[in-house]
């Protein structure tokens, strides 16, 4: 592998694309290309911070542009593609498939066209360095019946909303493209992320907004839907580690080793914003805990992902950093400190912005 690489990311004015990026430019030696369509889900303000890195360039392309794609390759001429580019919000998914078929098989499709084309035009060392690394989920895999069962790499796929079925269709085009034509392809599940810049309908940072205006904190059901959470600076020197290192043709699933049940973690947000911002109504003191509210589940809803995490652990040495408890802490304080960040995206100015834009 090349030691200094070109690394062209899809998707990286995203909540995970955008951290890859951050961390790339500011603990690797590594120039990025970011190309993002700018979406409502695309925020260039979470990348202001190396915005002006010599290092870093941005191209406002859509993946399903075939001369935008190849007119970027030609001009980064990458050594690496992350793809992260793609439609994730289940609940969007169920009201309006249309843009995740789009976006996540047809983009992914013409993103592949591109990178054979131009990994086709390489010779020698620059060939055999590149890769094409495909990032997705867990959610392709279904949910899991029992306690103690865990999603491995080879876990059959049973995507059960439009939005992990796209995503099972393009996993299933970079397997294909790496088997017929060579591509030196490499795909990563992940589990549920979060973390600082996540946009506001997850679940998450919607919970903490909604508190810190005093709304109603919405939950599924029950609440007992189980995740496995992930801090997303930890999936993000994960993604770097497979990129650089890991095998061609090779699935690592990554995830925080954090089953949580959905209404622990709203509980656990609002003890924390208990203990950092006091919700003082009227001069007396109230918890956060009196906002839950249990709402309709949503259809098809899995109950519980768990990732089995032990390959890349073994094979590349990365494990998470950050517990749930020392993740969603730093979490719930990033909200707190950044109000700026979020207030732009609630009020939608933050789409007016074009830090960056080196192209």
């Amino acid at each position: 592998m090349l030691d200094n690489k070109k690394v062209l990311v899809t998707g990286g004015a995203g909540f995970i694309g955008s951290a890859v990026i951050r961390h790339l430019i500011e603990n690797t030696c590594h120039e990025v290309a970011n190309l993002d369509k700018l979406t409502y889900a695309g925020n260039l303000e979470s990348l202001s911070s190396i915005a002006n890195s010599p290092r870093y360039r941005f191209y406002q392309v859509d993946i399903c542009d075939a001369v935008a794609l190849d007119k970027a390759f030609g001009e980064f001429q990458p050594t690496a593609v992350m793809h992260l580019a793609a439609e994730s919000h289940v609940d969007r998914s169920i009201d309006g498939p249309a843009d995740f078929i789009q976006t996540n098989i047809v983009g992914t499709y013409t993103l592949l066209e591109a990178a054979r084309r131009y990994w086709n035009t390489l010779e020698g060392e620059a060939k055999a360095a590149f890769r094409f690394h495909h990032i997705s989920t867990d959610e392709v895999y279904g949910d899991l019946e029992g306690t103690d069962d865990l999603f491995t790499e080879t876990t059959p796929y049973a995507p059960s909303s439009p939005y992990s079925a796209s995503k099972a269709s393009s996993d299933h085009l970079v397997r294909a493209w790496h088997r017929t034509y060579g591509l030196p392809a490499i795909v990563t599940n992940c589990s549920n992320n979060y973390g600082p810049y996540h946009f506001p309908e997850k679940l998450i940072p919607h919970m903490i907004l909604n508190a810190l205006h005093g709304k109603p904190l919405p939950v599924y059901g029950d609440g007992s839907q189980i995740r496995d959470w992930l801090y997303v600076e930890d999936h993000a020197r994960a993604l770097v580690e497979v990129v650089t290192r890991g095998k061609v043709g090779e699935t690592y699933n990554i995830g925080g080793h954090n089953e949580k049940r959905n209404l622990e973690v709203v509980e656990t947000i609002c003890d924390l914003l208990d203990e950092m911002h006091p919700w003082n109504d009227g001069g007396q003191k109230r918890s956060y805990r009196e906002l839950i509210t249990f709402v309709k589940d949503r259809p098809g809803h899995d109950r519980r992902y768990a990732i089995d995490a032990s390959k890349i652990a073994r094979e590349l040495g990365w494990k998470p950093q950050e517990t749930f408890e020392s993740g969603i802490r730093k979490t719930v304080r990033w909200y707190l400190d950044n109000r700026q960040w979020w207030e732009r995206v609630l009020d939608g100015s933050y789409r007016l912005a074009r830090l960056g834009d080196k192209a």
